[in-house]
């Protein structure tokens, strides 16, 4: 396996929950906002109990997102209403700046997955590095920029901006064409089983899923990481 990853040529990374730590990110500006909003007299018997529901709720709908069953619009009005009426309170009590607030600050906080700077550093020397996400064009923008790991990508590609998102074999039809990369020289490197490894696989590019959280990986699933920086092991 080692033999052939190494004859790659291009990198394809994804960005929320594979390079830019999207739980801890969330968790932290969650617990500020809570703070700040007083969640606590709506009825919020913890920070951590609302957080530990949203994000049960977040990560569910981002799966319909990419499965193409919601659109923007509806994740983000459904993921804190859910999270209200999962815990017994009134989703009409939501305030609207909220969830402003959280989408302007927690796309501003720094927190990477460990070594994903030196990993994409050493990489850098030896492939070309391109990016694939499926997030919103402002948001993952200033995540990139504001993290620096702008500078280690050759290509970049938001699917808000193009109007298609992983696993749809456009999106990675369009970041080859971008990266002029081929198929065969080229593979992918994500934390979504649907979006990014089937995705490429079925679109007949090799993929490695990154799994942090050391779930049990389908039979069909031949490559996987647990650290960013066994990529420096592998390539």
């Amino acid at each position: 396996m080692k033999t052939t990853l190494r004859d790659k040529k291009h990198l394809f990374f994804d960005l929320d929950h594979t390079l830019w730590d999207f739980d801890r990110n969330a968790e932290e500006t969650l617990h500020e906002l809570f703070i700040s909003y007083n969640f606590s007299a709506l009825g919020f018997s913890s920070a951590s109990i609302f957080i530990e529901t949203y994000t049960r709720n977040n990560h569910r709908l981002w799966r319909e997102y990419h499965s193409g069953n919601i659109d923007k619009s509806e994740l983000r009005n459904a993921r804190f209403a859910h999270t209200f009426n999962d815990l017994g309170v009134e989703p009409t009590l939501f305030p609207p700046s909220f969830e402003e607030d959280y989408i302007r600050i927690c796309a501003s906080k720094p927190h990477l997955f460990p070594h994903a700077l030196e990993t994409l550093a050493y990489l850098q020397k030896r492939y070309k590095l391109h990016l694939i996400s499926n997030g919103f064009k402002e948001s993952s923008e200033t995540k990139i920029f504001n993290t620096g790991i702008h500078k280690f990508f050759s290509h970049i590609v938001i699917s808000e901006t193009i109007g298609v998102h992983k696993p749809d074999p456009a999106i990675f039809q369009h970041a080859l064409a971008g990266a002029r990369a081929s198929k065969e020289e080229s593979i992918m490197i994500g934390d979504s089983l649907e979006a990014d490894i089937r995705g490429a696989l079925s679109f007949g590019m090799d993929a490695i899923f990154f799994n942090p959280k050391r779930i049990e990986v389908p039979s069909d699933i031949e490559s996987q990481i647990f650290e960013l920086k066994a990529l420096m092991d592998i390539f």
